[in-house]
């Protein structure tokens, strides 16, 4: 990914507390699987330019997606957190088809090298 010293975070908390980062900071409502908030954006970006960021994750959320996927919970971890890097790293899946595909690709990509099962992507 052509940024070997980056650094970044991880969280894993419950849907109550993501439910509450989802309301305060993208003012959505309800728990969510994973948000990322990108450290490489806005005025302060430069300060240090190694940090990535932070990936949050919801235990509850990856678990229920999990059984519904017929993964283990480890799997759908995977897959949250390349998900939540790789929005880190400015790609995204809600601005157009384009941008979907290429993120989709690049997951399926990373997840491969690491031995996890693909995303399945709606159309």
């Amino acid at each position: 990914m052509d940024c070997p010293d980056a650094e970044l975070s991880i969280l894993i908390v419950d849907d109550d507390t993501i439910s509450d980062l989802n309301r305060t900071y993208l003012d959505r409502q309800g728990p969510t699987n994973v948000i990322a908030f990108a450290m490489r954006e806005g005025p302060f970006a430069q300060i240090n330019p190694h940090l990535l960021g932070d990936v949050v994750i919801s235990a509850d959320t990856c678990a229920a997606e999990a059984v519904k996927a017929g993964l283990t919970i480890e799997q759908r971890l995977f897959q949250l957190l390349v998900h939540g890097i790789l929005h880190l790293l400015g790609y995204d899946h809600e601005k157009s088809r384009q941008q979907a595909r290429k993120m989709e690709e690049k997951t399926n990509a990373l997840l491969a090298v690491i031995g996890v099962e693909p995303i399945s992507w709606p159309d």
